[in-house]
């Protein structure tokens, strides 16, 4: 017997271990663009878009003032925040290099439009946006094909939305 997750399912929210509470929710808040909902001393605080509970959560309980981890140890790639279209993912990139981010790379993957570049404690962030599903590239056999191909950032911040 397999079990398969219902296709309703969502991924929640993300828990991070951080060395630094302060500079932690200054990055998520200020580069990220979220709200601070709720803290808990200088131990732990979660933030989020829209109101939600969390959708971050940070703590020091065991990395207080630590080190970040090695790229070879195994632990989080990066986590991918979702925007509802390219104006958004355009906005949101904008915003990034204004606050000095390095930007670590960017993909067009067919189905969606990525960048990536890393929080203060070195974890990945992954801002997307995806196509449309009846847009993905598909093989021959209906299969969802996903290049690694340039993504264009100027053609990108073209997309900002600009006042009448």
């Amino acid at each position: 017997m397999s079990y398969s997750a219902p296709k309703a399912m969502t991924i929640g929210h993300v828990h991070l271990k951080v060395s630094n509470l302060e500079r932690s929710i200054a990055f998520y808040r200020d580069v990220m663009g979220l709200e601070l909902q709720e803290r808990f001393g200088d131990q732990a605080a979660f933030l989020s878009a829209g109101g939600y509970h969390h959708h971050i959560g940070l703590n020091t309980w065991s990395s207080l003032d630590g080190p970040p981890a090695s790229r070879r140890s195994p632990g989080l790639y990066h986590v991918a925040f979702l925007y509802p279209d390219r104006a958004d993912l355009a906005l949101a990139y904008a915003n990034v290099i204004n606050s000095g981010v390095r930007i670590e790379g960017a993909a067009d993957h067919g189905v969606s439009e990525a960048i990536y570049f890393s929080d203060p404690d070195g974890n990945g962030i992954e801002i997307y946006r995806d196509r449309p599903m009846e847009d993905w590239p598909r093989r021959e056999d209906g299969s969802i094909a996903m290049p690694n191909a340039r993504l264009d950032l100027d053609a990108l911040l073209g997309q900002i939305p600009h006042p009448a």
